[in-house]
């Protein structure tokens, strides 16, 4: 019996150093298509529907660069900005690792972008203080209303929840740092 138990332990060791098929292994980025020039289709694709749209007329009539420079943003001041994402090797890695599934939603944006646009120029004249008042008033609702509504029910939890992680967490975050970015780049 030890013989053959001997045997087994020896047969399952050997195994060890045969030699086995190579598992392939799958990237889960897709390389992109090119065209036979070498141009991203993709890319391609989203700036022509960017031409197509009219969507840089857009924002010229919507006077959202006039608007900009009016509340003290202008392009050289973002140039820091831009140096600061470019120096940290995080932030690029991210960008780069983004960059295959983030191209799909690009056409979305720029189906969506023209209406946006008066927004946009409307949020860029804001003061950063009242971006900042807007996030504490924010946080204030979502605490009376997690206050205030009782937990008696899951749909009653559900609404608490769902007011602490709009009000109380996103609406502020977004507030705050919108102010920063704002203050920053007014300022800069």
């Amino acid at each position: 019996m030890k013989f053959v138990l001997l045997i087994a332990i020896w047969c399952y060791t050997t195994t060890a150093f045969a030699p086995t098929q190579k598992s392939r292994q799958y990237s889960p980025l897709k390389a992109a298509e090119v065209d036979n020039v070498g141009n991203n289709i993709a890319v391609k694709n989203l700036l022509s529907q960017v031409e197509t749209t009219g969507l840089l007329t857009k924002v010229a009539q919507a006077g959202l660069l006039s608007k900009a420079q009016q509340s003290g943003v202008s392009l050289t001041k973002l140039e820091p900005l831009l140096a600061l994402a470019a120096s940290n090797k995080e932030v690029m890695i991210l960008l780069e690792a983004a960059a295959p599934e983030a191209l799909p939603i690009l056409p979305k944006l720029v189906d969506l972008a023209p209406p946006a646009l008066p927004l946009l120029g409307a949020a860029i004249s804001i003061p950063p203080s009242v971006l900042q008042g807007a996030g504490a008033a924010s946080f204030a609702a979502a605490a009376a209303g997690i206050y205030l509504i009782p937990d008696d029910t899951v749909i009653q939890v559900a609404a608490q929840t769902l007011l602490g992680g709009v009000l109380g967490v996103a609406v502020p975050a977004a507030s705050v740092i919108g102010a920063g970015v704002l203050a920053k780049i007014t300022k800069g």
